[in-house]
């Protein structure tokens, strides 16, 4: 599969989806998605992430109430007043982005060294479904009932999902790029914090 635009447009088009067609992700996509998350750079090379896919209209739905159960655990009241999104079971794909916590370094700060070994897998793998005219976004409000989500798909104890990434093409209304960023002098220093870099 080949594809269709740079890297850098990739980077500069990206955003997160909301909204997706009921087009499935053909498989040789989802596999070449999975393999760009594997190329990421891991503290000591370890590579300790897994990544489940799921299609299965009947757990994509039972995912999507307990993501829904996080959100209102997150956000309250906000939650239900929010405009609704379309649930993970309209969803083409889901990919959970784990992470094997027992192989990363413990100790204090130990989720900053996982996050360092799994993040920057996920920003590949939505990279590559950016390259291949795929929509996606990270999200986590399933934290909230991981327990739950691990029990359903048999994900190991010593796993931790990461994230859930929702994986298709764009729907109606969506579209790539569009989103205004700040100005680069306004989020990096040059040497010191009082100084914008030029």
């Amino acid at each position: 599969m080949t594809t269709a635009v740079s890297l850098f447009d990739a980077l500069r088009t990206q955003r997160s989806a909301r909204r997706f067609s009921s087009q499935p992700v053909p498989d040789d996509a989802i596999r070449t998605i999975v393999r760009a998350a594997t190329w990421a750079p891991s503290a000591g090379n370890r590579q300790p992430w897994r990544f489940v896919v799921v299609r299965d209209p009947a757990l994509k739905r039972r995912i999507g109430e307990l993501y829904d159960q996080g959100s209102t655990i997150a956000y309250g009241n906000r939650a239900a007043d929010a405009p609704r999104e379309p649930t993970f079971s309209d969803v083409p794909a889901l990919i959970l982005v784990c992470i094997d916590a027992v192989s990363t370094n413990p100790g204090p700060g130990s989720e900053f060294f996982r996050g360092a070994s799994i993040y920057p897998a996920m920003q590949n793998m939505m990279l590559a479904a950016r390259a291949l005219g795929l929509g996606s976004r990270p999200t986590t409000l399933h934290r909230h009932r991981e327990g739950e989500i691990k029990q359903l798909l048999g994900i190991p104890e010593r796993v931790d999902i990461a994230a859930i990434v929702p994986l298709g093409f764009p729907g109606e209304g969506e579209h790539f790029g569009g989103k205004k960023r700040k100005p680069v002098q306004e989020v990096a220093y040059d040497n010191t914090w009082d100084k914008p870099l030029a």
